[in-house]
């Protein structure tokens, strides 16, 4: 099939790998325009614009793919089928209808469940032990289309934003590439979405990131392991933000939410919070490097009776 691409990321890229070692045409790859990073605020080519580049696949970068023009460039294109993972933009109507086969959607939950812009964090912050990869076709809502297939993917105790993207990264290529020969062999089944059973995952702010103390210990160290390595969970010990990267439920009890109830340098800060604590061991503190908290002890007097907030 004649395929555009679109998607901007990384989880976007492991698709577009793919597609492009299988037998289908992609004739174009859309994509976000370059944006400022890091700090120096250098303009940063999207992931799948390198790839697409390297392989002399025509690229498209529109600020607002609803644009006149977007769409005249797109209809030019005479696609097949529109394939979108993690682009950032919503397609309109007019554009899902476009291609023969419309657009299908490579989403990192298994929908009706996380809707939305976060659904690997939010999977793993509400202490789920399974996700996975629907291919759904797509529609005029935030994710509301119909379900053609899903590939399930195992959250482990241990998994982190980052380990369980990496996981759903290798599962995406092969339930894409399932779906597009279901759809070219006339054989996907469409399945409507239960509007019921369906919840929500919303774009990460800095805010979210701020621990509450006031929650349980499980809470917290799934929050800590959502957003590790995006974007990071911190609080505040006096006037130093740190961001703590991994941390575990404490058999500790005592103390008020946030009171530092523990510092033990062979395992790190205990906090206290709500029905137990939490044992702090990987940590950043603001203007440093990355390190074990018994190392960040080891330089500072923290002293027991002071609250991180």
């Amino acid at each position: 099939m004649k395929i555009v691409f679109m998607g901007t990321p990384d989880f976007a890229l492991a698709c577009l790998k793919a597609l492009d070692e299988s037998p289908h045409d992609i004739v174009a790859v859309v994509t976000q325009p370059d944006r400022p990073a890091s700090r120096g605020m250098k303009l940063m080519q999207p992931p799948v614009k390198d790839y697409a580049l390297q392989k002399d696949i025509p690229v498209l970068q529109p600020e607002k793919i609803k644009t006149t023009d977007s769409m005249i460039q797109l209809a030019a294109l005479g696609a097949d089928i529109f394939v979108v993972a993690a682009y950032g933009q919503i397609l309109s109507q007019k554009l899902l209808d476009m291609p023969k086969f419309g657009a299908i959607n490579v989403h990192a939950s298994l929908l009706p469940k996380y809707r939305g812009a976060s659904p690997i964090q939010q999977a793993i912050a509400d202490g789920e032990t399974v996700t996975g990869i629907t291919i759904m076709q797509m529609d005029k809502g935030m994710d509301t289309g119909d379900l053609i297939l899903k590939h399930t993917v195992p959250i482990d105790n241990n998994d982190t934003g980052g380990i369980l993207h990496d996981k759903l990264c290798k599962t995406a290529p092969a339930a894409l590439l399932e779906a597009l020969r279901l759809i070219e062999d006339g054989k996907a089944v469409r399945e409507p979405q239960s509007n019921a059973l369906a919840t929500h995952a919303t774009l990460i702010t800095k805010q979210m990131a701020h621990l509450d103390w006031h929650k349980s210990p499980v809470d917290i160290v799934n929050l800590i392991r959502a957003y590790n390595p995006f974007p990071g969970a911190f609080a505040r010990l006096g006037d130093v933000q740190i961001k703590i990267w991994q941390a575990k439920v404490a058999e500790d009890s005592g103390g008020a939410p946030g009171e530092i109830i523990r510092v033990c340098q062979k395992e790190g800060i205990f906090v206290a919070a709500v029905g137990g604590a939490v044992n702090i061991t990987e940590l950043t503190p603001s203007g440093g490097k990355k390190m074990r908290a018994e190392v960040f002890i080891r330089g500072r007097t923290i002293t027991v009776g002071t609250f991180l907030t």
